[in-house]
Order: C-alpha cells, then structure tokens, then sequence
C-alpha cells in the first residue's frame, strides 16, 4: 500500500499529480506478508537495495524515485510504538502510527491498479507524528494536500478516529495543525496561505470533541 506524498496526487481527480513533487515512494509492507513481498521483489527489474539501507530500493533509470519499504503491523497495541523486524533482505522499520491505516479503494494509473489507504487514516498518522525540520514540515504539507483531496465522510472518519487517540497523541495532533497553519510556502508542495481558514476549522473541529458533554 503506498503511503507517502504521492497517496494525495494519486487521489486528485484522474490521479494527475499536481499537488505534491515525491522526492521516494513509500509503501507500506504488512508485517505477516514480508515472505510475499520478498518473492515479488525477486523479480522486480529497475531497482537495487541501496547498500546501505536494505530497505531502500533505488531506480537504475533517471527519472525514477527511490522506493522506502515500511512495516506494518496492525497487532500493535501501542500505536506510537516503533520497532525493526529484522531481516537478512528486508528488514523493516516498523511505525505504530501505521496501524492507524485503512485500506481505500484502488487507484486506477494507466492500466495498474495502485492500493492506497483512505484518506483520514493517512492525515491523522502525519498529523500524530512528532517530526522536527525540514521533514517534519513536508509531512505536514502532505496532509495539507491530504485535506485538500479529503471529502466529509473523510472528515468524519478523522475526527472519530481523533477520538480513539491516547490524549498525548491528541495534543500531538492538534499541536501540528497550528504549526500547519504557520508554515510558509514550499517549492513542490501545497501553499497553506490559501487554505488556512480550512485547516483552522479542522483543528476547530476537532477541539471540540475535547469539550465536555
């Protein structure tokens, strides 16, 4: 399942890639489906480990983007929690928050069928991970660019999902939306200066589950 920057421009209409310039391709491996994954990968063609990172395949053609494989493992009870399934030819670095994903329905490119997550559970992971610099920022345009291809049901599945959230994780979240709404302009990413009001009324929204009944 892919799971990075390119999941909003596969889910623009006609799957047109204009919100987001990927510098790699992340996908999301279940743990259970490693043994899988590796028989596929024996024959891909076009891609090598990286010598130094395993889990990082990089293109023999210009013009590729690098693919990073990431564990997921949906048994995790804690989903801030964070381990490495060790592999002899791919190990993963396996992410708690990834848990927090459901799988969505297919994107159709150019006769390959390419499985994403829905929508609010990839928002609501980029929104609960506390990343500083210039990484923590690109992933918070992504979920800018998330919200810009989100629809109300997907907003509703945020905020219900929002509830689930242990409270330091709810901070998290809520904490990112205000930086969110602070950031500047990226070269190759959704400017915020537009839709600030918008993620404001996200964040509106969900400090209002917080608010006693």
């Amino acid at each position: 399942m892919v799971v990075g920057s390119e999941v909003p421009n596969l889910l623009e209409p006609g799957a047109s890639s204009t919100l987001v310039v990927s510098q790699d391709v992340d996908l999301a491996v279940p743990v259970e489906r490693l043994g899988e994954v590796k028989r596929r990968l024996r024959a891909l063609r076009g891609f090598h480990p990286s010598p130094d990172e395993p889990s990082v395949w990089l293109p023999e053609s210009p013009g590729l983007l690098e693919v990073n494989f990431l564990g997921l493992d949906r048994a995790t009870r804690d989903s801030s929690d964070t381990y490495v399934l060790e592999d002899p030819d791919l190990p993963l670095m396996v992410f708690g928050l990834l848990s927090l994903l459901q799988p969505g329905r297919p994107v159709e490119v150019e006769g390959l069928t390419v499985p994403v997550p829905r929508p609010a559970g990839l928002l609501l992971e980029k929104l609960a991970t506390e990343r500083s610099g210039e990484k923590g920022d690109r992933d918070l345009l992504v979920a800018l660019a998330l919200l810009l291809v989100a629809s109300s049901t997907d907003l509703d599945e945020l905020e219900a999902a929002y509830r689930t959230l242990d409270p330091d994780l709810r901070r998290t979240v809520l904490s990112n939306l205000a930086i969110l709404s602070l950031l500047e302009a990226r070269l190759g990413m959704p400017d915020p200066a537009p839709h600030r009001d918008a993620v404001a009324a996200v964040r509106r929204r969900l400090e209002d589950t917080e608010a006693p009944a």
